[in-house]
């Protein structure tokens, strides 16, 4: 399975800051939104970052509670990593696993066209075993 599928099933909604906004920005919208890391694009969605649970707890750990006051283009991931639509599950797994991260903002013509997470890889491999194990049943019984 290609990313593509993988957005085409769960939607390309993407959840995005400015670079200017502040960490206290970020964590609203990542309650608002319920997701765990938020993409800093500029408005025509080239990617200058990635802000995620984690970067806000380091920064508040390194900073204290006036962290969040800054600018995210001071928190974020600024070096991030990312696929397109081509790349595959197993090759996200690989990245992911490599990287230690949980999201994967997918890129087109350098620009951003959805985010592919942990929860999405895992949720389409369980599917993918379950397939497996199911067409051998079959097999198997056929025989």
């Amino acid at each position: 399975m290609m990313v593509k599928h993988i957005l085409a099933e769960k939607g390309a909604d993407v959840f995005t800051l400015p670079l200017d906004a502040t960490g206290q920005d970020a964590v609203k919208a990542l309650a608002t939104h319920n997701v765990g890391a938020l993409v800093v694009a500029t408005p025509d969605m080239v990617i200058k970052g990635i802000l995620s649970e984690r970067d806000i707890v380091r920064a508040l750990n390194r900073g204290g509670p006036e962290t969040l006051d800054r600018p995210v283009s001071e928190l974020m991931t600024a070096k991030v990593r990312t696929c397109h639509e081509e790349s595959t599950v197993p090759e996200l797994m690989e990245t992911m696993t490599q990287g230690r991260f949980r999201h994967l903002p997918v890129e087109r013509d350098g620009k951003l066209v959805g985010v592919v997470s942990i929860g999405d890889i895992v949720k389409r491999r369980i599917e993918e075993i379950e397939r497996e194990a199911e067409d051998i049943r079959s097999y198997i019984a056929s025989a």
